[in-house]
């Protein structure tokens, strides 16, 4: 049982920050009532404790819990700590904790509030993960592509090795609106980097060509007698209508632009957006 209840911990917002947290807790016997990054705008008259991230001790406790846990536990703390749940870092401390003592079987104690949480928000994190896997609608700039996205969690780890393996050769971007970060992908290499605003330049006449041209595409493969807005909210929540190419009322064609249509001077290597097209 843990001795000191009357602490909050402060620390760097990064995973290896709140195993530093969960190290301390343990070593110290303390419990405490808060867990908060820097930089928030939570105010207490507890004593604040800022925990500095130690490599060594964020390493010891990232091998104890599949070791005691499970490798599934330690996928559940990582997905759930990407997750917006509210006071997850309390959260996630209290599932170490039940887990220390249980063991693998901490996995299944799902009537425990602090499992259910974990193991919800791990859930919501990869769902939403994995549509956007799907929803994301790159365009090209000079050469790289880019898009813009509005999640509820930060599924930018998750996203860039998805996308990374589908396209080696390409660089790319994508900008989270809700978080301010950008996943830059380029030589192989990737990063999240800080940026307050996606400054990208005006669509070039060949990317329009392509928007409308998948655009037309969409509309063409529905079947009018069978629209169904309901299924379709289902399988494509509305939420993410507005980062999705299709549903832009400027990309609805009219005509497709003579500029996105190819000449005969043009050059014979296809477009990667064309081959894109091709393999539909």
């Amino acid at each position: 049982m843990s001795d000191r209840t009357d602490v909050v911990y402060q620390y760097d917002g990064s995973f290896e920050g709140l195993l530093c947290c969960v190290f301390r807790a343990f070593y110290r016997r303390e419990d405490p009532l808060a867990i908060f990054p820097e930089g928030g705008d939570q105010t207490t008259f507890l004593q604040t404790v800022t925990v500095d991230t130690e490599p060594e001790k964020a390493d010891r406790v990232l091998r104890s819990i599949p070791a005691k846990l499970g490798t599934d536990a330690l996928y559940c703390v990582e997905l759930s700590f990407l997750s917006c749940m509210e006071e997850k870092e309390l959260a996630i401390l209290a599932f170490l904790r039940l887990g220390y003592q249980k063991g693998s079987a901490v996995m299944r104690m799902l009537t425990e509030p602090c499992v259910h949480s974990v193991i919800t928000a791990a859930r919501s994190v990869s769902g939403e993960a994995h549509l956007f896997k799907g929803f994301v609608r790159f365009s090209e700039y000079g050469g790289a592509l880019a898009a813009e996205i509005t999640p509820k969690n930060h599924v930018l780890p998750l996203l860039g090795r998805h996308f990374q393996l589908r396209m080696p050769e390409q660089s790319f971007l994508i900008f989270d609106r809700s978080r301010r970060l950008a996943l830059v992908c380029s030589g192989g290499q990737s990063m999240i980097l800080p940026m307050e605003q996606a400054q990208l330049p005006a669509p070039s006449e060949r990317e329009l060509f392509y928007r409308r041209l998948w655009t037309r595409f969409y509309d063409t493969v529905g079947i009018e007698s069978r629209t169904n807005p309901k299924c379709r909210m289902t399988h494509m929540p509305k939420r993410y209508w507005a980062d999705m190419t299709e549903f832009q009322p400027e990309n609805r064609p009219g005509t497709l632009p003579e500029a996105g249509r190819r000449s005969a001077a043009a050059p014979t290597v296809e477009h990667p957006a064309e081959t894109a097209v091709r393999r539909l």
